[in-house]
């Protein structure tokens, strides 16, 4: 039963009410739900019933469990064990060792921030999200931070903000006489996009092995045209996957709901129910790192590249994001009146003038090198930051803009002409697939996400900048004598200077492109030309005013993003040339010869070689383009060793790299187009797609 297993890996709410102390557990419920301090006493009883609960279920070990800057999690296993005279040992862990833990903060991602002879760091105990065991080790979700303080994970800004909006949005809430309330949270529930290969196929190709992409690969005859793997019938291989993935995600009281074939072959989505954000990022992480580790028992590879094949769709992963109430009302719910909802109205146009205002930090928190091949691609959004409200939600804010009368409209009963179908209402609003920041009926879609990337990184972004504007807005009306009037004035004063950000048309069209120039709109195709904006004065002045970043954490931050893009480039590169070399020139030069060889003797015996000779001819020309583009690229990496900074560096891999990449990747792939299937060295893109049966 999912009832039972649901939550058993975890040191959830009910196991801590059935094992703790009834005042040990009320005090770190109010740390929990109300972020008050942590006493030692009560940690020191938690971490005992932590410990005998672990050790109940066979654990031996505990970890903190964190996420650096590396895009993945972090741990470093401790055991229970302490001795005890006569050589015995007891099984202990204490309230400190809960709290706390010490691994060395120079080995990770740092952005500068700790130097290598500069060892020290720390791991603390985030209580708000739940313990778990994992692969038979107890894991306690924590922060990361230097010796000094400063952040060096994804989780410790994400806290910080959440905090941020919290503390705005109560005091507008306040002055809507929501005495009641006393904490707000921002939710989230991240779609998981992934392809599913074969492992036998996956371990004959270097290129996914060393970067999670296809650098070379022709077109299968049948790629996503048909538009029949969409939703199709799930193939029992991966059926079995998915199974038993949701039993280790729901053991572990991840809320996975939904799965599907994605649009490309051999693509999927999972999708869960959204919950508290940071509880959200966390268990993000995990699901990644099972899809994984669950594909290797079904013969699989899971592969999370935001593109991991050439000429299909790429993967991401959409990010649905609302702000609740502890009493349980949804910020971003219009209701049945929306036009007539003013507190609705008000946090919508936060939302608003935030996306606007700060478009660059969006798109900041989703660059990667692997995203840069997918944005504006099939169903992914553009790399132009808009948003999506629909008609009826527009035609409200105009008609307020205008101060004009609005005529609410009832909603309407789809008829489909089918009597014997049931009539329904319909939605208020379509969907639009390209839209990269998407209202849906009582939240956003943030559709620009990587499906490899953690959402910390972005939600941060999201929390801050509403903040920021929440943060206004209640500066502006707690002053106000006449609040309805100053506040009626304040929505139509953001609907006129930040309605250039909406935009309900088809994201894809080539005419958006030049309408988003003439609203003045930010079009940062890459990740060099998205960084270039992270540390303008108002996004650090943002993010220090709402102590989310430290001016230090956020340069640190810039460093690594720079470092990261180059790093990841510069594998991709090194491998191409490794399979070049190695792999692809020596099997083609070899079936020349042979193919040199069948011509000699069918001339000797007089037969006709026109097929022969116009082979050989071809692929003697594309070995020598092969030739001449590998060791263009091969100079190219070894000049980009001059550039004479982080930023300088980036700018030689955007444009020089990879256009060397791209013209040999041409070249190869043209290649494998006239070679003999026997003698390529590697599976094909048809082999991988439509290998799993």
């Amino acid at each position: 039963m999912v009832t039972d297993i649901f939550s058993s890996m975890v040191f959830d709410d009910a196991t801590m009410e059935a094992r703790l102390p009834k005042e040990t557990y009320k005090a770190l419920q109010r740390t929990i739900k109300l972020g008050k301090h942590l006493d030692m006493n009560v940690a020191t009883v938690v971490a005992n019933a932590m410990k005998d609960w672990a050790i109940e279920k066979g654990v031996t070990h505990y970890t903190h469990w964190f996420q650096p800057m590396t895009g993945v999690t972090a741990e470093k296993h401790d055991s229970f064990i302490s001795p005890k005279a006569g050589g015995k040992v007891i099984m202990e862990f204490s309230g400190k060792e809960l709290i706390q833990g010490e691994p060395d903060a120079s080995s990770f991602p740092s952005g500068g921030l700790r130097a290598t002879f500069e060892a020290r760091g720390y791991t603390a105990w985030d209580a708000t999200s739940y313990a778990f065991i994992k692969d038979g080790v107890l894991c306690i979700p924590t922060v990361f931070c230097s010796y000094g303080g400063e952040a060096l994970d994804q989780k410790t800004a994400l806290l910080r903000s959440m905090e941020a909006i919290n503390r705005q949005a109560l005091r507008v809430l306040k002055l809507f006489g929501n005495a009641d309330v006393t904490s707000v949270k921002t939710t989230v529930g991240p779609e998981q996009e992934y392809f599913l290969v074969d492992k036998a196929m996956f371990d004959k190709r270097k290129d996914l092995i060393y970067t999670g992409r296809t650098l070379f690969g022709a077109k299968a005859p049948k790629g996503q045209e048909l538009d029949d793997h969409y939703f199709g019938a799930i193939k029992p291989r991966v059926a079995a996957y998915m199974k038993d993935l949701n039993e280790e995600l729901w053991k572990l009281g991840v809320l996975a709901k939904t799965e599907h074939n994605e649009v490309a072959p051999a693509q999927h989505e999972m999708a869960p129910i959204f919950t508290t954000t940071n509880i959200a990022a966390d268990h993000n992480q995990l699901t990644m790192e099972l899809m994984r580790k669950v594909a290797q028992r079904h013969g699989l590879v899971c592969l999370l590249h935001e593109k991991p094949f050439d000429g299909v769709n790429g993967s991401g992963k959409h990010n649905n994001w609302s702000i609740s109430t502890d009493t349980g009302v949804n910020l971003l719910e219009p209701g049945e009146t929306p036009y007539e909802n003013a507190q609705f109205l008000l946090f919508l146009c936060a939302v608003i003038k935030a996306v606007d205002e700060y478009q660059d930090l969006l798109r900041i928190s989703v660059a990667s090198a692997g995203n840069d091949h997918r944005l504006g691609a099939n169903e992914a959004p553009p790399a132009i930051v808009s948003m999506f409200l629909g008609s009826d939600l527009s035609e409200i804010l105009e008609a307020i803009e205008k101060d004009t009368p609005y005529d609410g409209k009832e909603k309407e009963l789809l008829r489909i002409g089918v009597h014997t179908l049931p009539k329904f209402q319909r939605d208020a609003t379509d969907r639009n697939r390209t839209s990269p920041f998407a209202f849906t009926g009582n939240k956003f879609e943030f559709r620009m996400l990587g499906s490899a990337e953690s959402i910390s990184c972005t939600n941060t972004v999201l929390n801050t900048i509403v903040a920021e504007e929440l943060r206004q807005f209640a500066d502006i009306l707690e002053g106000a004598e006449d609040f309805e009037g100053a506040m009626h004035d304040l929505i139509r004063k953001t609907i006129r200077d930040h309605k250039r950000i909406i935009f309900n048309g088809d994201g894809y069209d080539a005419s958006w492109v030049e309408e988003a120039e003439r609203r003045g709109l930010l079009n940062l195709k890459s990740t060099p030309d998205a960084l270039a904006h992270m540390l303008d004065k108002k996004n650090v002045d943002l993010f220090v005013s709402h102590k989310v970043y430290s001016e230090a954490e956020l340069t640190a931050r810039h460093e690594v993003k720079l470092e990261n893009y180059s790093k990841i480039i510069n594998i991709e590169a090194q491998t191409m040339l490794d399979m070049t070399w190695r792999d692809v020139l020596p099997a083609v030069s070899g079936y020349t010869a042979t193919l040199t060889e069948r011509l000699q003797a069918k001339k000797a015996l007089g037969l006709a070689v026109d097929y022969e000779e116009e082979l050989n001819r071809k692929l003697s020309a594309l070995l020598a383009s092969a030739y001449r583009a590998a060791g263009k690229l091969e100079k190219d990496l070894l000049d980009s060793k001059s550039a004479p900074d982080a930023e300088a560096l980036a700018d030689v891999f955007k444009t020089t790299i990879l256009d060397d990449m791209r013209d040999l990747r041409i070249v190869v792939d043209t290649m494998e187009t006239v070679t003999p299937a026997d003698v390529w060295p590697y599976p094909s893109y048809g082999e991988i797609l439509f290998g799993v049966r």
